[in-house]
């Protein structure tokens, strides 16, 4: 008599589920605080919301994201915990961009083979990024998915919740004339437009492990780098800033196409491309794919990965707490009201579904 098939036999190791989830306990209990209850391991994740009752109008905020292309060098390096600082980064800081605290975060992993160690250094990344951004990780899920992906494929993605009073929600309709556009740098790609650099770095015949003068790292540590989490930064602004309008999270796009987002139909905001000295690695990638500078800016975040809009009496005591709390910043340029812009690509008109303000790119970009 033969042996029948087993879940092990078609290819899901429930053991070796249970050792990622012991592996990853302890980095998980980290990130919460008294208002989360019952631990890892429950069906679902509890957090206490009592402290909403202070609230007079509380608003929930919601997001999801992945990181997009930018896990295949993870995969090919072999290096798995970076990669949640990512997801937490892409997720809760579009929560904060209308002011909202993120609160509680959950995660779901896809992998062809579940491998302990691994699973277990992508959920200590995500719960160290959770830390960063001062929320909880109240749950998740790994499903092993044999026949549908390759033995180490995997991919991520994560979720969360924040809540802001409606009375502070930020957002277009605070956006007035005489505005001023703070930019905040970006920590280098971040985890939007790794397709295009992909294929640059194809084209150009670059190993990941190839050393580049002008990166002072090879092209691997470079696409590795961690996305920056705004969240806390941009929490204490909106607590500080009395005359804080809006932010943008510069990610799918560029920043244009995301700061029209957050502007009024009938206004318009000035970007001055030589604001700032572009990152090398952004200037690498253009140079090495030959790649038009307008299609680069639509794709990449070209050293901004935030933006705050703002009046001019608070701008300088936002750029100053800011760069106190380690985040370089500086002024980009103003909004304009009733603006006669002219139709070609140096303006940008309301993205991704929204019928917005516009956005005018002037001047070229100082590269080194």
């Amino acid at each position: 008599m033969t042996d029948g098939i087993t879940y092990a036999a078609a290819g899901v190791d429930t053991e070796a589920g249970d050792k990622a989830v012991e592996l990853m306990k302890a980095a998980v209990a980290k990130t919460h605080g008294p208002e989360v209850l019952g631990g890892v391991g429950a069906f679902a994740g509890l957090f206490d919301a009592s402290a909403l009752l202070s609230y007079e109008r509380p608003l929930l905020a919601s997001s999801t994201d992945g990181v997009g292309t930018k896990i295949v060098i993870a995969r090919a390096l072999d290096v798995h915990d970076t990669i949640g600082q990512d997801l937490v980064a892409m997720v809760v800081d579009d929560i904060v961009v209308c002011g909202a605290k993120p609160l509680v975060m959950t995660d779901y992993i896809a992998c062809g083979r579940v491998v302990p160690e691994r699973i277990a250094d992508i959920v200590r990344g995500i719960a160290e990024g959770c830390e960063m951004a001062g929320v909880a990780l109240v749950g998740g899920e790994t499903a092993e998915h044999p026949g549908v992906m390759e033995p180490d494929d995997y991919d991520v993605a994560g979720a969360a919740i924040g809540v802001v009073e409606a009375s502070e929600l930020l957002g277009p309709d605070r956006v007035e004339a005489g505005d001023v556009v703070v930019a905040m740098a970006s920590s280098g790609l971040h985890s939007n437009g790794y397709s295009l650099v992909r294929s640059v770095v194809a084209h150009a015949g670059w190993q990941l492990s190839t050393t580049l003068p002008e990166l002072g790292r090879t092209v691997g540590e470079e696409l590795l780098e961690p996305t920056r989490i705004y969240s806390q930064l941009c929490v204490a602004l909106a607590g500080s800033t009395p005359g804080l309008r809006a932010f943008s999270h510069v990610t799918g796009g560029g920043l244009a196409a995301n700061l029209a987002r957050v502007l009024p139909r009938g206004l318009a905001a000035t970007v001055a491309r030589d604001a700032w000295d572009l990152p090398a690695v952004f200037a690498v990638v253009q140079a090495a794919g030959k790649v038009p500078w307008n299609d680069l800016e639509s794709t990449l975040n070209m050293g901004v990965g935030m933006v705050a809009v703002v009046s001019p009496a608070d701008a300088p005591a936002l750029i100053a707490a800011s760069a106190a709390a380690g985040v370089p910043a500086w002024e980009l340029g103003t909004v304009v009201a009733d603006p006669s812009l002219p139709v070609g690509p140096d303006v940008v008109r309301g993205a991704k579904g929204v019928d917005g303000g516009s956005v005018l790119l002037t001047g070229e970009y100082r590269v080194a």
